[in-house]
C-alpha cells in the first residue's frame, strides 16, 4: 500500500497514476481528492494483451487509433536497448548457471541483487520428453501403439479416464506446449510426451492416432495420419467445410486405414436399447432430439467459425449421427431455422429438420437459452404407435412396447462403450466403429444446415 501512497504524493495536481503489475490498493481518499488524481490499471505489456484476435490471429490495431500496443511496446524497448539509448548492463548483478538456480531463489528474500540472470547455455532442447513409467519395453507390442493428440479438458476429464484398464498401449501424448501433455503422461502412464506430431506419424509402432484438438486442426491432422497409414479416431467434428471433407475422403480412399469419429451417443446402453426396441428394418420413424446446451460466452473459440466452426457444426452433429443411427438411413435434405430476426451463421439457438432416404423425419432442437435446471438432453422416437422417451441419458421410458417399459442408469453417454470397442479394434483388427459413408453424410448434413440458414430454404445433402 505504501507504493500507491508514494505515487500520489509524488504526482502533480490532476496527474495520472498507472498501475502495471500488482501492489496493495488501499487508496487514501485524501491524497487523491486533494490533487484530483486519475488512477488506471494497465494490462501487462499494453493494449492487445489477452486479446485473442490480436495475440493469436495477428489482427493489429491501426496505428492512428492505438499508438502503443503490446507489440510496439516490446519493439520500442528492444530497439532502445540495441541502440544503447537504454543501458541495462549496470543493472545485472550476477549471471548464474541454471543448475545453480538456488543461488538466486534460495536467497531471494535477503539478496541485494538488482537483476540476476539464469544461463541456459548448456541445455539441449528437444521436442520430445520421455516419461519413464517402468512399464518395460512396450515396443514388444508391435503395431498396436496408440498416440493421443491433444491434452485439453476432454482428454483429461473424459477420454483418458474412460480408456483406463482397456489394454491400450499408450505410446504418445502430443500437446502444443508440452506441459499439459507431460502432466497427463505421468498421471495415465503414457510413455512419451511430445510437441512433434510428425514424430508420431513416422513411428512404425503407432497403430492408431486419436485426435482431440481444437476443431480447425481435425481435418489436416486426420488427413496427415491417414496418408501415413495410421488408423484414426477423431473427436467431432470431422471437418469444418466441404474442401476439408474432400481432402479426408481422398486420403481415406487411398490409405487403407480406418477412420472413426467420436459420435459416442450411439454407443450408450440407452441408445442400443432404443434401437433394439424399434427394430432394424426400413420402416420410417420420427425422431426429436432436444439439446438444452446452455449459453457459452461469444468470445469462446467454439463460436469462431474458423477455429470452432460454431456449435451447429461442432456439436449438433452428435445428434445428426444419433438420428441416422436410429433411422438406419442417410440424410437427403436439411432445413434449419434459427432464433432472431437476422441470426448469425454461428448461432446456437436453432431447429434443424432432417429428411431421410427411407422416409424418416428428424428434428434437432439445439438451444442455448434454456434453464440449467431442465434436462440437458432429451430424445423422443415415434414408431408404429409406440413411443420412446430418453431423459438426459439416465432414464428411458417406453410406451406401447410389449414386455418393455424402460430402463434407468447413471449418466451414460456411451464414452466407455465406444472406447472399449475401439480398444478391441486396435488389438484385434476390424472395420471402423461407424461406416465411413455415414460419417461423411453426417458431416455434409451439418454443412447443409448452415447453408439452409443462409439461403432460407431446404438444402440437398451432397452424394
Amino acid at each position: 500500500n505504501d507504493v500507491i501512497s508514494q505515487a500520489a504524493q509524488m504526482s502533480r495536481k490532476r496527474g495520472r497514476i498507472i498501475l502495471v503489475g500488482v501492489i496493495g490498493l488501499e487508496l487514501s481518499r485524501a491524497e487523491f481528492y486533494e490533487k484530483e488524481l486519475s488512477f488506471q490499471v494497465s494490462c501487462s505489456y499494453g493494449p492487445g494483451r489477452y486479446d485473442e484476435d490480436y495475440e493469436t490471429k495477428g489482427n493489429d490495431y491501426p496505428l492512428p487509433f492505438v499508438r502503443w500496443t503490446e507489440k510496439r511496446n516490446f519493439e520500442t524497448i528492444l530497439s532502445s536497448i540495441s541502440k544503447k539509448y537504454i543501458e541495462v548492463d549496470p543493472l545485472i548483478t550476477e549471471v548464474v548457471e541454471l543448475k545453480d538456480y538456488l543461488k538466486i531463489y534460495g536467497e531471494i528474500g535477503s539478496s541485494k541483487s538488482i537483476a540476476s540472470l539464469l544461463n541456459y547455455s548448456d541445455i539441449t532442447y528437444s521436442n520430445t520428453i520421455t516419461v519413464s513409467q517402468n512399464r518395460g519395453n512396450s515396443s514388444n507390442k508391435s503395431n498396436k501403439g496408440v498416440a493421443i493428440v491433444g491434452a485439453g479438458n476432454f482428454t483429461k476429464m473424459t477420454m483418458l479416464p474412460a480408456m483406463k484398464n482397456l489394454g491400450m498401449d499408450l505410446q504418445y501424448i502430443v500437446s502444443s506446449g508440452g506441459l499439459s501433455g507431460t502432466t497427463l503422461a505421468k498421471k495415465f502412464q503414457i510413455i512419451q510426451s511430445t510437441t512433434d506430431y510428425d514424430q508420431v506419424l513416422k513411428d512404425a509402432n503407432i497403430n492408431t492416432v486419436m485426435i482431440t484438438t481444437r476443431h480447425h486442426l481435425h481435418a489436416p491432422m486426420v488427413k496427415a495420419a491417414l496418408m501415413a497409414g495410421k488408423n484414426v479416431f477423431v473427436e467431432k467434428p470431422l471437418a469444418l467445410n466441404n474442401e476439408e471433407l474432400k481432402d479426408i475422403i481422398n486420403a481415406y480412399n487411398t490409405s487403407g486405414a480406418t477412420l472413426t469419429v467420436g459420435f459416442n451417443r450411439r454407443f450408450s446402453p440407452h441408445a442400443l436399447k432404443m434401437k433394439k426396441a424399434i427394430g432394424y428394418g426400413d420402416t420410417p420413424i420420427n425422431v426429436i432430439a432436444t439439446m438444452n446446451a446452455g449459453a457459452i460466452p461469444p468470445d469462446v473459440w467454439v463460436h469462431d467459425l474458423k477455429v470452432g466452426g460454431g456449435r451447429i457444426i461442432g456439436e449438433a452433429c452428435h445428434f445428426i449421427d444419433l438420428i441416422s443411427y436410429f433411422t438406419g438411413s442417410k440424410v437427403v435434405s436439411v432445413c434449419m431455422n434459427a432464433m432472431g430476426i437476422n441470426p448469425e451463421e454461428n448461432t446456437d439457438n436453432a431447429s434443424i429438420l432432417l429428411k431421410y432416404e427411407n422416409g424418416s423425419n428428424g428434428v434437432i432442437n439445439y438451444f442455448a437459452n434454456g434453464s440449467k435446471a431442465y434436462s440437458k438432453e432429451r430424445v423422443e422416437i415415434y414408431s408404429q404407435e409406440r413411443t420412446l422417451v430418453l431423459d438426459n441419458w439416465r432414464k428411458l421410458k417406453a410406451y406401447g412396447f410389449k414386455g418393455f417399459k424402460g430402463m434407468k442408469s447413471k449418466l451414460d453417454k456411451g464414452h466407455k462403450s465406444q472406447f472399449t470397442l475401439l480398444a478391441q479394434q486396435i488389438n484385434s483388427g476390424g472395420d471402423s466403429l461407424i461406416e465411413f459413408e455415414s460419417l461423411v453424410n453426417t458431416t455434409q448434413a451439418s454443412f447443409a444446415a448452415i447453408e439452409s440458414l443462409k439461403s432460407q430454404s431446404w438444402v440437398d445433402v451432397m452424394n
